[in-house]
């Protein structure tokens, strides 16, 4: 479960139907109170489904002081995915298309990726198994926080025609965004309308879904509760636009019930044979304990399968499931990116485990830095410390980096996933090495070369004009590209799916980054205009060319 840092203030739960009080476990409802009360959300709504029963319960205060409630509104981010299966399901259950039906007949003027004349179908694009990556190359994150803002049909269009597929479509599994973002685009041409109207009219209405929208100019966002980011901070909230089926929808605990007890049956209603296509196990899934109906991940488990599918923006978090046996249902909203499948499946599962909450401590930024370094988890594989402003990050080698938080002296957990840290120190008190705790306790060594840079280096100011000059993409391998951008005088990098970092130049086209330990240069042609990058980081050069905008 991720974890939060800044405490928000004293917790209180409702309960919308007091005679219904037991259908929250009670360790689920003490354990919602715990991480309320140590900060860890701002927020929590849970909605359970027992039987022919229904409540919900809420926790927590917003950020105007209002308790939540069931018609209080989140961004539900991924969760929209079983939407947008639902509506291709439906399509196939009135015989209007196939599952095999390739996505380029339902887009003319696209060209979408084959491979050995293998083409991808609606049927894979559901299945997270067509072969493309989870997020497209030319995809720019706008301003750092709302990454689909300026994402359009253009820049799809275009993509799609310049990429080059790894594997055969329904080879194997890969989560992806692009694909489902790209069914609900394709599903909305061929109903001669878009993604968010032909799920209003399709799914929303329908259902009786009327708080509940995927149109950005709608005035339910009006009553949408603030967001915050994984380290506890206010974020925008996210605008997907064309991309809109892989996780637009916004909606409320009410709603999301409505939602639920169609796909359990328990409401019966005319969508639910296609509800039923779209849970029905077909592929694989991303381990051997779970398959894919489209987009629903099914997962076996001790007394019976649980049908379910989780959520996150960049300021909420959500989760829906219930059992096989479609007698128990929940749905877990919250207005901060910290994830919350486990409170989900505790309700589900007397079994399931529920981690205790975390507190953080106070730290300045000279207690901080002690632990900024690199550490050893095996050769070629290091674990990256380093102050980020007033925030301690960690950085695997080859992955994104990700905010740690001290609980105590030497002592650090992880939002971004179930980890911890434990720094060790010598007989001088310095620190020497570390542990990381994540399914398992791994010692690191410091490496011997101590702490990163990070405010030292010496820089050289350049014009605008050659500033400039630098700023386009980069294609460093399929699936991942390089952004340099400049403003206001300053250069900035960012690897796809990963945060901007300012880059300093050392010398015309030479840069070091600050919050890593790494390098920049840029290439130039015979005639002189910047054609690639080559990223120098841990004794290995990453060669990027620039891509033709």
């Amino acid at each position: 479960m991720k974890r939060m840092w800044l405490a928000l203030g004293l917790s209180f739960a409702t309960a919308c139907a007091a005679a219904d009080a037991s259908l929250l476990p009670q360790r689920v409802d003490e354990a919602a109170r715990q991480y309320i009360q140590a900060g860890e959300y701002p927020v929590l709504v849970i909605g359970v489904v027992d039987g022919d029963r229904s409540a919900v319960y809420a926790y927590g205060k917003l950020d105007n002081g209002q308790k939540p409630a069931g018609d209080t509104a989140f961004e539900i981010g991924s969760i929209t995915k079983t939407f947008t299966a639902t509506l291709l399901a439906q399509q196939v259950t009135e015989g209007k298309l196939q599952l095999d039906t390739p996505v380029a007949s339902l887009l003319p003027g696209f060209t979408i990726p084959s491979r050995d004349g293998k083409q991808i179908t609606l049927g894979n694009l559901a299945s997270q198994n067509s072969g493309l990556p989870r997020l497209p190359g030319n995809l720019r994150v706008a301003g750092g926080k709302d990454p689909y803002a300026d994402y359009d049909a253009d820049k799809l269009k275009a993509f799609l025609a310049s990429y080059t597929l790894p594997r055969d479509p329904g080879a194997s599994y890969e989560y992806s965004n692009l694909g489902v973002g790209l069914l609900g685009y394709a599903l909305g041409v061929h109903a001669g309308t878009d993604y968010a109207k032909l799920l209003q009219e399709q799914l929303l209405k329908p259902l009786g879904m009327t708080h509940s929208t995927a149109d950005l100019d709608a005035a339910i966002r009006a009553g949408l509760a603030r967001g915050h980011d994984s380290a506890g901070q206010t974020t925008p909230n996210w605008h997907i636009g064309v991309l809109g089926g892989a996780g637009a929808i916004v909606s409320t605990a009410d709603d999301m019930l409505r939602y639920l007890k169609a796909n359990m049956g328990v409401v019966k209603t005319p969508l639910y044979p296609a509800m039923e296509l779209a849970q029905k196990p077909a592929a694989a899934g991303p381990k051997a304990s779970a398959r894919l109906g489209l987009v629903w991940m099914i997962h076996h488990i001790n007394g019976g399968d649980l049908i379910e599918h989780g959520g996150m923006t960049g300021g909420f978090a959500s989760y829906v499931g219930f059992t096989a046996d479609r007698r128990h249902g929940v749905v877990v909203l919250t207005n901060r990116a910290l994830e919350v499948g486990e409170l989900g499946q505790a309700v589900l599962q007397p079994e399931a485990p529920l981690t205790p909450p975390h507190k953080q401590v106070a730290m300045s930024t000279k207690q901080l830095d002690e632990y900024a370094g690199g550490y050893v988890l095996h050769p070629g594989f290091v674990l990256t410390v380093f102050r980020k402003d007033d925030q301690l990050m960690a950085q695997a080698t080859g992955q994104s980096a990700f905010p740690v938080f001290p609980e105590a002296k030497d002592e650090f957990f992880a939002n971004s996933s179930d980890i911890s840290l434990s720094f060790t120190r010598d007989d001088h008190g310095k620190v020497s090495g570390m542990v990381l705790h994540q399914h398992g306790d791994y010692p690191a060594p410091r490496l011997a070369s101590g702490s990163l840079p990070t405010s030292e280096g010496k820089t050289v100011e350049l014009d605008a004009t050659t500033l400039s000059s630098y700023a386009g993409h980069y294609q460093l391998s399929p699936k991942a590209v390089v952004t340099i951008a400049a403003r206001d005088g300053q250069a900035f990098i960012q690897l796809t799916g990963q945060p901007e970092f300012p880059i300093y130049a050392s010398a015309r086209d030479k840069f070091f980054l600050r919050v890593v330990d790494a390098k920049v240069d840029f290439e130039r042609d015979a005639q002189g205009k910047v054609n690639a990058l080559v990223i120098h980081q841990n004794n290995t050069d990453h060669r990027a060319p620039r891509v033709a905008e």
